[in-house]
Parts: structure tokens; sequence; C-alpha cells
């Protein structure tokens, strides 16, 4: 009270958004740090490396790709969410942070409240892959198969509630067939395996699945995207094979710690939209089968909000009760 008979207010409040604008106006200056909950290798790692460095140069300041992996990604989302909301620590997730609230009964933080969207960075569809000698060519002769078949059918993918996982019990659902789930602790096995043939089909993300594919080891059946990607453009889409209204993609987005200063989320945004417009960049992630994106921090919070709603309704269908 004493201080504010001296400086009302309103004017405190304007000279601290005046302090705020002034250290936007000068961030960065040191090295940011950009969090990939996962281990080194998978597709959240991949895209991150792929667009920091030309996000390093329009920031003009490094930035440092630091893996905490482990939980699903929880323990790496936990780091960022307790970090000081200062720009200096940045978090890029995968469609885990969206699967999280449904497969956990209580999570270390917020997904919502606790981070600042700043952009969905690519779109990842998922792929509909097969072993191929399972007899089908197509999503409708392999529904045909499955409902001759129930639980004869084995599915890996990288872990519970992964999109893998979720993929499957969607389709499940949809078309009323029953499929055996056969969790691995990692993508790679879990790869390893149905190309060997101990397990039929897997629902994986693009990059993941489409050299395997391109040298004959794998079958696409579909991909989940709402269009085709261009990774892949003469496999059709889940929805084209008749499966209607099954679309599945990873966002691949960045956020940042909750009370993030609006000017600085706006700096990153425009480093990383800047970055992502490079025709080397935006070459390099499409030929990963991730679609560059670069939405504005409002419709990356819609999204997440939206995603979060879709795969709660999708495990209480499937009968999957959070741990």
């Amino acid at each position: 009270m004493k201080h504010s008979a001296l400086f009302p207010l309103p004017l405190l409040a304007a000279a601290l958004l005046a302090a705020a604008g002034a250290a936007a106006q000068q961030y960065p200056v040191k090295p940011v740090r950009m969090i990939v909950p996962f281990v080194p290798g998978g597709n959240t790692d991949i895209i991150a490396r792929i667009v920091s460095p030309e996000m390093s140069k329009a920031l003009g300041q490094q930035i440092v790709i630091e893996n905490r992996g482990g939980a699903g990604s929880v323990i790496g989302t936990e780091a960022a969410a307790k970090s000081p909301p200062d720009g200096y620590t940045l978090l890029m997730v995968s469609a885990a942070h969206t699967i999280n609230p449904a497969m956990a009964k209580k999570l270390p933080y917020d997904s919502v409240k606790d981070f600042a969207p700043i952009t969905v960075v690519a779109d990842v569809p998922t792929a509909f892959a097969v072993h191929p000698q399972l007899p089908v060519k197509n999503v409708k002769e392999f529904i045909a198969l499955a409902r001759a078949r129930p639980g004869e059918l084995n599915y890996s993918t990288a872990g519970r509630g992964t999109v893998g996982h979720l993929s499957a019990e969607l389709l499940s659902s949809m078309e009323k067939i029953r499929m055996v789930h056969i969790p691995y602790k990692g993508t790679g096995q879990s790869i390893t395996d149905l190309i060997a043939g101990h397990v039929q089909l897997q629902f994986s993300s693009m990059p993941a699945v489409i050299n395997h594919a391109r040298s004959g080891k794998l079958r696409l059946l579909a991909q989940t995207g709402a269009k085709r990607s261009a990774a892949a453009s003469d496999v059709p889409t889940m929805v084209e094979s008749g499966v209607k209204g099954f679309i599945v993609s990873s966002g691949f987005g960045l956020l940042a710690p909750a009370g993030t200063p609006r000017p600085v989320i706006d700096r990153v945004h425009g480093a990383l939209v800047k970055a992502i417009s490079d025709p080397g960049v935006r070459s390099n992630l499409s030929g990963q089968g991730a679609e560059p994106v670069g939405n504005t921090p409002e419709a990356y919070d819609a999204f997440n909000r939206a995603e979060i709603a879709k795969w709660i309704k999708v495990a209480r269908a499937a009968g999957i009760e959070p741990e």
C-alpha cells in the first residue's frame, strides 16, 4: 500500500509491461534449452534436431537439445513445467502429451494449464502397416480377415497408451473386430518383430515404417491423416479406404512453461516459423513423412484441448482404465 501511494497501480502495471517488453526485445541473451522428453533417436528427437539449427540462426543464440526420457514423456515434461517461465526452457512434445491424461490417474502437471502453447511444428500421420505375408492388400480385406479370425491377429506397439495402441483400439471399436495387443518398450523392437513376422500388424508413425515399406519388408495398407502424406502419395487414407471418420495424426508441438511472457512466445514462434519455411528443413521434414505446420499459439491450444478430449473418449470406449 505504501508503494502504491507513491506509484499508482495503473502506472505500476504500465511500468511492468514496459519492462517485460524491453526484456522480450533483448531475448535471448544466452543459449535456450529445448527439452525432448524421450531418449535420442525417436521422432520427437529427430524433428527437434531438424528445426533447431535454423531456429538458432533466427534467435541469434544456440538451442541446446536436452533428452530427458522416461515414464512415457512425463519426466521431461514435468521438468519443463517446473522451469522458470523466461523463454530459456522450451519443450518439444509428441502425441504422448495429449494421450497421457487418458492413461494416467494423476500427472505431476496439468497438460493444458501448466504450459504456454507456441505452435504445432509438424503433423505426422500414422501408418497402418502389416507383414507382407498377411493375405490382405487393403483395409477392407484386413477387416474381413480380422472378423473371420477374432483374437488371432496380434498387433505390436511401442507401449501401452501410445498412438499405435489407441489407433488399433479405435479401429477395433469402430469395425467390431478383436485383436491382441503386444506392447513393447519402444518403437524399434516392435517394428523388428513385425518385420520378422512375430506379430501381424502395427499402427506406427510414418517416419518409423516408410523405409521398410519402400524396401518391401512391410506393406502399408493405409495412412491415417486427413489427407495423403507426400512421403506415401500412393497409399490411401483410412477414410478413403472406407473407415469413415478414422483420422489419427501426431501433432509434434513446441511449448513453454505457463507464464512465459507473450512477447517471448511470439519471438520463439517467429523463429520456428522461419525455420520450417526454410526449403531444406521442409524437404527434410516431408521426407520423413512429417508435414510442417507452424500455426498460431491459439490454434495450438485449441488442438491440444481437442486431442486430450478425443483420446480420453477413445480410451474409455476401449475399456482402458488409467493407471
